[in-house]
């Protein structure tokens, strides 16, 4: 039984040696070891542990870990756990009296503007011609006054050449507003040149189309069963804020003949035009231009029995205003 003892000293010695090396290894592999993988672990439990030992772990020398007996752990314990309260670095401050006051601001003291009297008046052409035969002045008058949804729109255009009227009228419609950006209007016209002066009734639309298209169309019924329409439109073109290109035209049409005023039926006449201003302010701006007038049909016939061509360019230097 001695010699038995004897015989197995060696052999614990050797196996506690191992385990002492084991254990050595072991510590030396979990030496930098990174806790940050390791969310929501309960560290309460942890408080007494060395990790002094476990300096420079490298969880690389453990490929046979087997992670199989973790699959079926139970995690519901883990996920009431508490996470520690956090402050913002960036606190929202609480809500005040003054915060509601200035984002609820006063409107008593606005009144609705719906009813008020507002009234507009433009020069929009007032310009020298170069024409055939002698230089011409002509102009385009508009104005309304009215509210937002009721007006009157006062007109007036005509032409002065040789020393004499060669064209003028009037108009004075009461407009209606249909939608934001049209207008039904009637009302009367009278024309004072060519020929004897003449009374008209006058209804149609007038307003702003796509890309501000500014357009109007108006039928005009008169004496003697005498019937026209006129159809008319212009458009800006914004080469800055103040340089301005606009082009203009205006077509109108006739029922029948009209001799003593050289108006033949149907397409009687057109005008083309292209200005360019310069807005010195936005109430006054200059403006060059050339302008093409053209007959056709009768009135062409009429024109040439007075002398007169049936196309005429013209170059034109005038002034836009509004007040």
């Amino acid at each position: 039984m001695i010699f038995s003892i004897h015989r197995t000293a060696p052999a614990l010695s050797a196996a506690f040696v191992g385990l002492a090396l084991a254990s050595s290894t072991a510590h030396a592999q979990m030496q930098g070891m990174d806790h940050s993988q390791m969310q929501g672990m309960d560290h309460s439990q942890m408080q007494g542990m060395d990790h002094s030992h476990m300096q420079g772990m490298d969880h690389g020398k453990m490929p046979g870990m087997d992670h199989g007996p973790m699959q079926s752990m139970d995690h519901a314990p883990m996920q009431t756990m508490d996470a520690a309260p956090t402050e913002s670095r960036t606190p929202i401050p609480r809500l005040t009296d003054a915060d509601r006051k200035a984002a609820a601001l006063d409107t008593s003291g606005h009144a609705v503007h719906d009813k008020g009297i507002n009234s507009l008046f433009l020069v929009d052409r007032l310009e020298w011609q170069d024409a055939r035969g002698g230089n011409a002045l002509s102009w385009d008058f508009k104005g309304w006054i009215g509210g937002d949804i009721d007006r009157l729109w006062l007109s007036s255009e005509g032409e002065r050449s040789g020393g004499k009227l060669h064209e003028a009228e009037v108009q004075a419609l009461w407009g209606r507003a249909i939608s934001p950006w049209w207008d039904v209007v009637g009302g009367v016209r009278h024309d004072f040149k060519p020929g004897s002066s003449r009374t008209w009734a006058a209804f149609g639309f007038q307003g702003m189309a796509l890309y501000n298209f500014e357009a109007s169309a108006l039928v005009f019924a008169g004496e003697n069963g005498q019937t026209a329409a006129r159809l008319k439109g212009e458009y800006d073109i914004l080469f800055t804020n103040r340089l301005i290109l606009q082009p203009a035209a205006e077509v109108n049409f006739f029922g029948k003949n009209d001799h003593g005023r050289g108006i033949g039926s149907g397409l009687s006449s057109t005008e083309l035009g292209v200005r360019l201003r310069y807005e010195i302010r936005r109430e006054f701006a200059p403006y060059v231009g050339v302008t093409w007038n053209r007959t056709y049909g009768t009135t062409a016939d009429y024109a040439r029995a007075h002398g007169e061509r049936r196309s005429d360019t013209r170059f034109v230097v005038g002034v836009r205003m509004w007040f």
